[in-house]
């Protein structure tokens, strides 16, 4: 069984930056396929982010793409989502998923039935 515990949210303005972690406990994540999601008020949960291991490509939403990166400290067993040039849009919360068979990276990273596991989420609000 593994743990994920989201951190770092917090209230930005426009045009700053935060670092989100996902700490994972119970089982090492190094080869596991691990994603972003986030979910803002009154719309449903959706992709974000998302990164494989080994040679595995990062894939990103087309709305974060060039202003967010994916990475992970395979030592601290946790994944970051570094997020820079925030708009009032990327205002939701923000949660870290884990799939450990990485089956079919390519096809399903964006998929939320695909993951196993998940954090609680962390508040992302990002003012004018």
């Amino acid at each position: 069984q593994v743990q994920l515990v989201d951190a770092g949210g917090g209230l930005v303005q426009a045009g700053g930056s935060l670092r989100l972690s996902c700490a994972a406990s119970g089982r090492t994540v190094s080869n596991y396929c691990m994603g972003w999601f986030r979910q803002a008020p009154g719309k449903e949960r959706e992709f974000v982010a998302a990164l494989g291991w080994g040679l595995m490509s990062t894939y990103y939403a087309d709305s974060v793409k060039g202003r967010f990166t994916i990475s992970r400290d395979n030592v601290k067993n946790t994944v970051y989502l570094q997020m820079n040039s925030l708009k009032p849009e990327d205002t939701a919360v923000y949660y870290c998923a884990a799939a450990p068979r990485c089956r079919d990276y390519s096809r399903n990273y964006y998929l939320q039935s695909w993951y196993d596991y998940w954090g609680h989420g962390t508040q992302v609000t990002v003012s004018l």
